[in-house]
């Protein structure tokens, strides 16, 4: 089979995989990866020195270690203690874990970007701490942390293609497949890094309008 014929009989699976698997697994382990980096932001910023230092190590342990072994931790690892997990629900533990490491230094400083004066105003007012958070701070805060975030989530997408080293059938798994019948490498691998650029110009094209249109709310 020539290279052109190759090309188009592999573009149709392996863009299929990625707006079947690649693109959902990466929704939910950013959704869930995403609560708990909020959750872990707000323990970073707790009065309690040892919520902070729990929240501390869990975000230098994610950050201080590949995505890859993280990866291998809990599909590979887990069963020597007697966890085991199928690739998908590992896959998506290990994303999520991965994105709350990273994302709640992205909400963290997003909130400490509010000014302070915006804490101080809504307690003159008589809200207390869970109603200033929710209602003044982390509504501002959400916009400052678009950017970064975005960028996070369209990480995330490539760093998909980690999860075919534990069995998980997405988009560069497909190619994997496709490339070993075909012996043609090259062919495959390039078409499967055409699909993921046009997915992550796609992102980041509806990045850009939803950063115009924050910033449209903002100067009204």
């Amino acid at each position: 089979m020539d290279a052109g014929q190759l090309f188009l009989n592999a573009l149709g699976p392996i863009a299929l995989s990625g707006l079947l698997s690649t693109i959902p697994l990466a929704l939910v382990s950013f959704a869930l990866g995403l609560v708990l980096a909020i959750v872990v932001a707000l323990m970073r910023i707790s009065a309690n020195p040892v919520v902070v230092g729990i929240a501390r190590f869990y975000v230098s342990i994610i950050r201080g270690t590949p995505l890859l072994v993280q990866l291998f931790v809990i599909f590979y690892g887990m069963p020597a203690v007697g966890i085991v997990i199928d690739p998908w629900p590992s896959a998506i533990v290990a994303l999520s874990l991965n994105v709350g490491g990273y994302g709640a230094e992205v909400v963290r400083a997003a909130i400490l970007s509010v000014p302070q004066g915006q804490w101080e105003a809504a307690y003159t007012i008589g809200m207390n701490r869970t109603r200033t958070l929710t209602r003044i701070i982390l509504p501002q805060a959400a916009r400052v942390s678009v950017p970064p975030l975005s960028n996070t989530f369209i990480s995330l997408v490539k760093d998909t293609s980690l999860t075919s080293t534990i069995l998980v059938t997405e988009l560069f798994r497909v190619s994997q497949q496709i490339a070993a019948s075909s012996y043609q490498v090259m062919v495959v691998y390039l078409t499967a890094a055409l699909v993921y650029w046009v997915i992550c110009l796609v992102l980041s094209t509806g990045q850009s309008a939803l950063e115009r249109r924050l910033d449209r709310r903002v100067a009204a």
